[in-house]
């Protein structure tokens, strides 16, 4: 069994009809990417490191007493950067997700699948380690198509088994991760503390997150890019030919031609002389080495042009870059640029007119946002009527039951009153709630509401209720009073 075959690559027109990793009856092509080295793979190497580190320290961090960053969507908390929302700021969490999607589209509509091969956790959890102890477990891609189209001897079971073991501990260890974004670390490390018995739901819940996990690391690996992620797909529609991606300069490398000894020759030469090679007849620089789909994760040909299954990951660059280097051409042929750049001959500038209407809708949700965040309040207050009552009549006038609640979102605690601004009249009534809301705290209390015998005796008004807090500040409230 060989790592690349051959025939299907010179097929430049197949990739149009099938994915690189089935087979036309429709199998799964097992893809054995060859290590990549060179300049974006060292970059890429430092990028995922940082990733990893934050992605398993945040939950950990504390600012101001709040997790890093807390998605509780059960419960309806989210700390994004140490500052916390509340379930009123709802409408803040949209606006930011919104747009986050906004500049996702911008950066790949400008500079394409930046996400997929840079940062995304798929991607740097399947490149930057699990196929990485695949390496040094199992061996180079020819050693691991050899042994999986071999027979089962001592040798395969062992690896097999080794693969199959770190796989599963660093499958349990994201699944973990994962949980304490969701429960908060506190919780986590509290049920990791109390054992698996005591939470005997949640522990079936981290051992299925951790098979999935496995799983798709595993067995799904590049399909999760292909089929499952939506991303791709949507991203794909927004890549035009004026979007910076990693291209090949066919204008350059075509007719790709294999490399012969009248090229090396050639090559001799211009080391004399200290040119770049220029090869003889009408081929390109392109030698047709394939070592652009040896590195390839997903098992494409580059040269067939932007392809869905292309995340951007530089691999190819960096192989081709090398072979260029060898055979004593310029580096290049394969680079970040976008498909107008190539077809011109010149840098082409990707701010298109298209690139400008995205920018101003981002800079409009931009302007939404901190907008929303300057004029957010420390204190929120939320009035509500006492649920399943109206009015009751005393001697001294008619009573109406209220709900308070006050959200404290600064780091300091406040002192509050409450009083009614208009119409007059009315007395207000605090039924065993402290003047005091404590830092980060939601509290929560009733109030009385009583209109004097002597005022005017409306069946329904509108009152308008004074909150005083922190230093000077205030806020007016309106809420409904009911009469017989």
């Amino acid at each position: 069994m060989s790592v690349i075959d051959v025939s299907e690559v010179e097929d430049h027109e197949r990739f149009r009809a099938e994915l690189a990793s089935i087979q036309p009856d429709g199998r799964r092509r097992w893809i054995y990417a060859r290590k990549p080295r060179g300049t974006f793979t060292r970059w890429r190497e430092v990028v995922s490191a940082l990733l990893v580190t934050f992605l398993f320290a945040a939950p950990f961090v504390k600012v101001n007493g709040h997790q890093f960053l807390l998605l509780n969507i059960i419960e309806r908390q989210f700390v994004l950067f140490g500052m916390p929302f509340w379930p009123n700021d709802f409408y803040l969490v949209a606006v930011l997700f919104l747009t986050g999607i906004v500049s996702f589209v911008v950066v790949t509509a400008s500079i394409g699948r930046i996400w997929c091969g840079w940062l995304c956790p798929q991607t740097v959890f399947m490149e930057m380690i699990f196929r990485r102890i695949e390496w040094a477990i199992n061996g180079g891609p020819v050693e691991q198509a050899k042994r999986a189209s071999g027979p089962w001897n001592a040798d395969r079971v062992w690896r097999t088994f080794l693969t199959v073991s770190v796989f599963l501990v660093i499958s349990f260890a994201i699944a973990n991760v994962f949980l304490s974004y969701v429960l908060s670390s506190d919780t986590l490390l509290r049920y990791v503390k109390d054992g698996p018995m005591a939470h005997i739901e949640l522990f079936g819940g981290l051992v299925f997150f951790t098979i999935v996990f496995f799983l798709v690391f595993y067995r799904f690996r590049e399909q999760a890019c292909l089929i499952a992620c939506p991303y791709g797909r949507y991203m794909s529609a927004l890549v035009d030919e004026n979007t910076v991606a990693v291209t090949y300069d066919y204008k350059r490398g075509e007719q790709r031609a294999k490399w012969t000894k009248d090229d090396a020759a050639a090559q001799k030469l211009a080391l004399v002389n200290g040119e770049t090679i220029v090869r003889s007849g009408e081929k390109g620089d392109c030698v047709d080495c394939h070592q652009c789909v040896t590195v390839c994760p997903t098992g494409i040909d580059i040269r067939n042009g932007i392809q869905l299954e292309c995340v951007n990951c530089t691999a190819c660059i960096d192989a081709c870059d090398n072979v260029m280097q060898k055979v004593g051409m310029d580096k290049g042929l394969i680079r970040y640029t976008s498909l107008s750049s190539v077809e011109s001959g010149t840098n082409q500038s990707f701010f298109t007119r298209r690139i400008v209407a995205y920018l101003i809708v981002w800079l409009v949700l931009m302007s939404v946002v901190v907008t929303l965040f300057a004029f957010r309040k420390d204190l929120d207050v939320v009035v509500l009527r006492q649920e399943g009552t109206t009015w009751v009549t005393t001697a001294d006038g008619v009573v109406n039951f209220y709900q308070l609640q006050l959200i404290n979102k600064g780091q300091r605690d406040v002192s509050y009153s409450v009083r009614v601004a208009a119409p007059a009249g009315y007395a207000i009534k605090q039924l065993g709630m402290p003047g005091k809301v404590e830092s980060m705290q939601i509290l929560k209390g009733r109030f009385i509401l009583r209109r004097s015998a002597k005022s005017a005796q409306i069946s329904q008004e509108t009152i308008t209720l004074r909150i005083d807090y922190g230093d000077g500040q205030y806020q007016h409230i309106t809420t409904s009073f009911l009469a017989p």
